[in-house]
């Protein structure tokens, strides 16, 4: 690809330090780059190999609180106490995510001395927004890695993981969920938000922390297409959806996985938790106990977690365990996906026309597996830890029953319309453009660690 004449424009990339959150956005940094964009990021220590791979400069956590690996439970000691979706996520919230904002802006600061970026591409997760738009006044661009957050009138509550009702009853239930969860359920995040964003001079309306970051930024570039969202005739202006936004590819020829048994089995089930789930007793053995020595091929990838173990409990000859196998090359010969309900998994799933079964609450995929369910592209067993005979069962329906795979197919064809790295590269160029360029004097910007 030719380089344009944007050059001159600096980029900052930040990321909440999560796969989910920095994985979507390599396709964009790299288009940027291949327009001759200067793009950095800031983000955690764990993800300097990729950046170093993808030749794209690297700033560091320095203030603000490094997660390690993923291993939020580590830096986070109180987060093992919280069992319940809704404890763990208002644990969360504040922990991991409100009060690491003046962190971050602490850190950019230091960096905008080094790296006078012009505009801001963060995931929709990234506290740091709203200093960098009204502290520092610099265009924010936001990526949508998951679900849409915003508050709707015709939608229940976010974060709870509930389908909508479009009936008039249904609508005056939501009104009531919503003004509860935010006055009451979420009422603490939500105190320590306003206190902080007071604290730092940055004005605010008293929004939930659902609401807020995508107030704040200029624009949100929302993975995923209207198709896998629930409608609302509310829709805030400044969101677009851009198709599903999923990890950068190099596009070389890489050395092909296969095992001869995908090609000796009627049905095959793709089975995976991600990286970040250790667990394996969660999803994992459930499903490798629902068909062992059954006439489905499971193929199960752990992203590490305890694979040789997982190997010597299930010798079966219909079994196959690996740490990784790459999705492109095991997906176009399964009949169906298991999974803890990833978004980049489920787009990838859906991408490949696989009927899914999902079964995860935390992290947000409550939200996701909801809309699975509700669209009727496989089925939501709506639990963190699913029985064997749940999994089986809801294979056969899914692997039997037309209507998944007819809607997924849909879906599918829906997301090939978009180009994403290129569609979000020219709302990207099209806000620089319109934005009258200004120099910050960071010593006049002060920061406020909370």
């Amino acid at each position: 690809m030719k380089k344009n004449n944007q050059s001159g424009k600096r980029i900052l990339f930040a990321s909440f330090p999560a796969d989910g959150h920095f994985n979507p956005l390599t396709g964009i940094a790299m288009q940027l780059v291949a327009l001759g964009y200067d793009v950095r990021w800031y983000t955690s220590n764990s993800y300097a190999p990729r950046l170093k791979k993808l030749q794209i400069p690297h700033y560091p956590f320095k203030k603000a609180i490094d997660v390690s690996d993923g291993d939020f439970d580590a830096v986070f000691p109180g987060r093992k106490k919280k069992t319940s979706s809704i404890s763990k996520l208002k644990f969360d919230l504040v922990h991991a995510f409100i009060l690491r904002a003046p962190e971050y802006y602490a850190d950019i600061l230091q960096i905008y001395r080094d790296f006078p970026f012009d505009l801001m591409v963060a995931d929709a997760a990234f506290t740091g927004i709203p200093f960098v738009k009204d502290r520092m006044r610099i265009p924010v661009v936001a990526i949508g890695v998951f679900p849409l957050t915003a508050s709707s009138k015709d939608l229940p509550p976010s974060g709870l993981g509930m389908t909508p009702s479009y009936s008039i009853a249904g609508k005056i239930r939501q009104a009531v969920l919503r003004a509860f969860t935010n006055r009451v359920l979420f009422n603490g995040p939500n105190k320590v938000m306003h206190r902080m964003l007071d604290d730092n001079g940055i004005r605010h309306q008293h929004e939930s922390i659902f609401d807020l970051l995508l107030q704040k930024c200029d624009i949100l570039l929302q993975s995923g297409s209207p198709g896998f969202e629930y409608s609302r005739s509310d829709m805030p202006s400044n969101i677009h959806f851009t198709g599903p936004l999923l990890p950068y590819s190099t596009g070389r020829q890489h050395e092909q996985w296969f095992d001869e048994r995908l090609n000796q089995y009627k049905r095959v089930v793709l089975v995976t938790q991600g990286t970040v789930e250790k667990n394996i007793h969660k999803i994992i053995v459930p499903a490798l106990e629902a068909f062992k020595n059954s006439q489905t091929l499971v193929v199960c990838t752990t992203g590490g977690s305890k694979t040789a173990e997982l190997q010597k409990l299930y010798p079966q000859s219909n079994i196959i365990i690996e740490d990784f196998i790459p999705f492109n090359d095991v997906m176009p010969y399964a009949d169906a996906y298991i999974t803890n309900g990833g978004f980049g998994g489920v787009m990838m799933g859906i991408e490949n026309n696989l009927p899914l079964v999902v079964a995860g609450l935390h992290e947000g995929k409550n939200e996701i597996c909801a809309r699975v369910g509700y669209f009727k592209l496989g089925i939501n067993l709506k639990t963190e830890k699913p029985l064997p005979r749940q999994i089986r069962k809801a294979v056969d329906e899914v692997t039997t029953n037309p209507v998944y795979r007819k809607n997924v197919h849909a879906l599918a064809g829906e997301f090939a319309q978009y180009q994403p790295a290129e569609l979000c590269a020219a709302h990207i160029t099209d806000l620089l453009q319109s934005t009258t360029p200004r120099k910050i004097n960071v010593n006049l910007v002060t920061e406020k660690v909370y």
